[in-house]
């Protein structure tokens, strides 16, 4: 990594973003501007309103409606539908996020939800328990449900930024986890960030090249379809496994794999 890269991830982390604060400096003249039109407007105005606080946001006039590409708006949205059409008996998430694909999920039927962090919820279709998918895991949940998801987590396992501890091999026990929850001939739909270059960017995440995952995966699952979202932040659908781009990771630097496995009998 640059240095000038690795000086722009330190005033990240730091909060310190030099770059914006010059662009936000050039945006206070039209701030002042159009809060002295407000007040002028108010005092004129029947309207029961006080002003309170200030609250500067200075960039949103700049930036899109919002974002509809990227890892998380594709998976959640892609994985959700199909939880839909299958209408599963029982559906387990493991680790995907609570704001996006559980929610999604949990707007057409009830979810369970497991992570290594608690989470209080009175959503009435999200039932949840704290767990450590990398320690042994519970009775009550081997051989459990016919559909589970872990979606954009199990790059996380054993990095410890979560809390949980640290283990080079977690993504390992992560896995094993996974498939002695599910059932025989039960869907588990996985997801994780994928390269051509196989690498640990601690304490974020793993980013793994799909021959591994494919080794990793062959021995407990049929792989029934593959899909990925690009470099570009697109979504590619139902992409054929067996060719030499697959192989070759499709060249990406940082992608997110998405998995559609059945369990094969142990």
């Amino acid at each position: 990594m640059s240095i000038h890269k690795s000086i722009r991830r330190l005033g990240r982390l730091s909060g310190f973003e030099p770059k914006r604060l010059v662009r936000n400096v050039g945006r206070l003249p039209g701030y002042v501007s159009g809060y002295r039109q407000l007040r002028r407007e108010a005092r004129a105005s029947k309207e029961p309103f006080q002003f309170g606080t200030l609250f500067p946001v200075l960039d949103e006039k700049s930036k899109p409606a919002g974002s509809a590409n990227g890892h998380y708006f594709h998976q959640d949205l892609f994985v959700a539908q199909k939880i839909f059409a299958r209408s599963p008996q029982r559906h387990i998430d493991v680790g995907s996020r609570v704001d996006g694909f559980v929610a999604h999920v949990a707007s057409f039927r009830e979810i369970e939800a497991i992570d290594v962090r608690q989470l209080t919820s009175t959503t009435p279709n999200i039932r949840f328990l704290c767990a450590d998918l990398m320690a042994e895991l519970p009775a009550e949940l081997v051989e459990t449900t016919d559909s589970l998801s872990c979606l954009h987590a199990i790059e996380h396992f054993g990095l410890g930024r979560y809390g949980d501890p640290m283990d080079f091999e977690g993504h390992l026990r992560g896995l094993r986890n996974l498939r002695r929850m599910l059932k025989t001939g039960g869907r588990l739909y996985l997801s994780t960030p994928i390269s051509n270059q196989q690498r640990i960017e601690f304490n974020a995440h793993r980013v793994f090249s799909l021959p591994y995952l494919r080794s990793l995966l062959k021995d407990d699952f049929d792989i029934d379809t593959f899909s990925y979202v690009g470099d570009d932040g697109n979504l590619h659908p139902h992409v054929e496994p067996d060719t030499l781009d697959f192989e070759q990771s499709y060249n990406l630097c940082y992608g997110c794999g998405i998995f559609e496995l059945t369990a094969k009998a142990a």
